[in-house]
């Protein structure tokens, strides 16, 4: 099975700086696309930046300049440093991984999601 964990969450001041870690863990071939969406209250899931497995990087025209992805593929991790926070950046952010994975029917690329680490950025 794949698991995939955030951490790095929490509380930070407007103009501050806060760095995310996924972790994407299972017997796996690859790891495909490894990438951060969030939520905030009363909004839909929206992304922030995704990462190939070739390290090309996407980050959201909202969010460039101020959010970098950093991606380690011996680890199999993807960081999200976010810079500069505004308010209205605080929301549940959550990992999303491309898995290429062994199954009885043969390999199959499947999507998986972490639980989600909450951001909030006020005074």
């Amino acid at each position: 099975q794949v698991q995939v964990v955030e951490s790095g969450g929490g509380l930070v001041q407007p103009g501050g700086s806060l760095t995310l870690t996924c972790q994407a863990s299972g017997n796996v071939y690859a790891f495909y696309d490894m990438g951060w969406y969030r939520q905030a209250p009363g909004k839909e899931r929206e992304m922030v930046g995704i990462s190939q497995i070739s390290n090309d990087k996407t980050i959201a025209s909202a969010m460039r300049g101020r959010f970098v992805l950093s991606r380690d593929n011996a680890k199999n991790t993807v960081d999200l440093e976010m810079r500069s926070l505004k308010p209205e950046d605080t929301a549940i952010y959550y990992c999303n991984v491309q898995a290429r994975l062994p199954t009885p029917s043969g390999p199959k690329t499947i999507e998986f999601w972490g639980r989600g680490t909450q951001v909030t950025v006020s005074s």
